[in-house]
């Protein structure tokens, strides 16, 4: 069971500054929370294999191909601003 006193510790843990009504809602729903995690406790889960994730997973490769690419000087020649086979940009400290 969750009480008021325990809102106002996780409260001032995250430096939260409640009102009362944000107290006694807080403290009705993570009881209410509580309350479905006592439900699920009396399921029989005797038969069920643990598992990570509901779906299997498979990751998705695509082929890696070299294609055809913009040779430096198209490239550089859409910057604003170019020096020694660089882009120029503002510094930063």
């Amino acid at each position: 069971m969750i009480t008021k006193e325990d809102v106002d510790h996780v409260a001032l843990l995250g430096r939260l500054e409640l009102t009362e009504e944000e107290r006694e809602m807080y403290t009705r729903q993570l009881n209410d929370i509580l309350g479905h995690f006592q439900a699920l406790e009396r399921l029989n889960t005797e038969n069920v294999q643990p598992t990570a994730h509901v779906l299997p997973l498979k990751n998705v490769y695509r082929e890696d191909w070299a294609g055809l690419h913009l040779s430096r000087e198209e490239v550089l020649a859409n910057g604003p601003d170019v020096e020694e086979n660089c882009f120029k940009v503002p510094k930063i400290v």
